[in-house]
């Protein structure tokens, strides 16, 4: 694999950066002995460096064995494989596989090993120094919204599933690798908890610009978190590869429109990021800071609550006015059901933690966590009623 630079991302504004490399495959094929049928058959496409592309289609269609070829953990019967420059296809697969990310479902850590050890394990193996692994470890577990200080020294029986599946990412980046390749690895986790890591894969994505190949037989999913959807048939044959958007507008036959199903205007909110529409401003407060000075605030400003941030800027609870003028200073206390989707996250996940937390409102954050501002229910019904009206014209 050749070394991987820094460009800016196509169409990105900002500082968004592309660490990945393209991956291409040509005629990629799996037979298994005493079978008919081909597992993966004569498999033919590209995948651009630093886009995330889903893979989709029904249980047994070859998905999740094409994903496998990448890194060899299941060896393709012919063809080549390429990544950037570079075929892998009769290198070491050991070698390979130590600079490919993968993560599957529960995160897959060592139960015996602390969270610093699963996440350090490959730099190890690559003989990095041991303060220089340390180090990696704190900037991946800060990375994936894990606080290094709280989590580098427990164990996976000690975290939630939610916790172990960022510790899986942040292993899977541990040797900064080109491409990083995921099985379903939200598959086990509540919905709640789901949405938070697809947000917190998007955030990372947006940093970082790696290639990330991704398993789901989720398409809600698939449309959120592609760049790019494969969608197969048996034998990991391509029915369609295209944005979300045209395979929304354009599916490519019935096959495709059953993968799309019924309310294709209503997954238009799929479509549309947090970022894309107006955030209002909210009047915010550090924690531990004068209740009385932060409820003039908040008055003045005609705000009905109050987001209180941590020293980092991030927030952690979302009291009304009411609540803190009953205080004399600003509770330290952080809300574990606080209302919160990220800039990437989708105007469909504002409306569904909206819905569950009985709020008319979510607190919006961008990078590392950082509060960005917040989005109403009527902001979302306002693209619902744009979608509609462009329908029906």
């Amino acid at each position: 694999m050749s070394e991987t630079t820094s460009v800016p991302s196509p169409g990105a504004t900002g500082d968004r950066n592309i660490s990945g490399v393209s991956i291409r495959l040509e005629g990629v094929t799996k037979r298994y002995p005493g079978q008919d049928r081909a597992a993966v058959d004569d498999v033919s496409f590209e995948i651009a460096a630093g886009e995330t592309v889903m893979f989709v289609g029904p249980s047994g269609c070859g998905k999740t064995t094409l994903l496998k070829m990448l890194n060899r953990l299941i060896e393709p019967t012919s063809g080549r494989i390429h990544l950037g420059d570079e075929d892998v296809t009769d290198q070491d697969a050991d070698q390979l596989r130590r600079r490919i990310g993968y993560v599957i479902q529960a995160g897959g850590l060592f139960p015996h090993m602390t969270v610093a050890a699963n996440v350090g394990i490959v730099p190890r193996m690559l003989k990095w120094d041991r303060q220089r692994i340390t180090e990696r470890v704190d900037e991946l577990l800060d990375l994936v919204g894990l606080d290094p200080a709280v989590y580098r020294d427990r164990y996976p029986r000690e975290l939630s599933g939610g916790q172990q599946q960022r510790v899986g990412v942040a292993r899977a980046l541990a040797a900064d690798p080109p491409v990083l390749l995921m099985d379903e690895p939200f598959g086990a986790v509540d919905p709640i908890t789901r949405q938070r890591l697809q947000d917190e894969l998007l955030r990372i994505q947006e940093e970082l610009g790696k290639t990330i190949v991704f398993v789901t037989h989720d398409f809600d999913e698939a449309l959120k978190l592609g760049d790019k959807i494969a969608i197969f048939d048996v034998g990991a044959r391509v029915v369609q590869y295209d944005t979300p958007e045209r395979i929304l507008a354009e599916p490519a036959g019935d096959y495709v429109a059953d993968f799309v199903g019924a309310g294709a205007t209503l997954k238009q909110l799929s479509l549309t990021r947090v970022a894309d529409v107006q955030l209002e401003p909210v009047t915010t407060a550090l924690a531990g800071a004068d209740s009385t000075a932060v409820v003039a605030a908040a008055q003045a400003a005609g705000d009905d609550f109050v987001v209180v941030l941590d020293g980092r800027g991030r927030p952690i609870s979302w009291p009304t006015v009411a609540e803190l003028s009953r205080t004399t200073t600003v509770p330290v206390t952080v809300d574990e059901r606080l209302p919160v989707v990220g800039l990437q996250s989708t105007l469909n996940d504002a409306l569904d933690t909206m819905l569950a937390a009985s709020q008319g409102g979510v607190v919006v954050t961008g990078r590392r966590d950082s509060l960005a501002g917040v989005v109403t229910v009527e902001t979302v019904m306002a693209v619902i009623q744009q979608a509609r009206a462009e329908v029906a014209r």
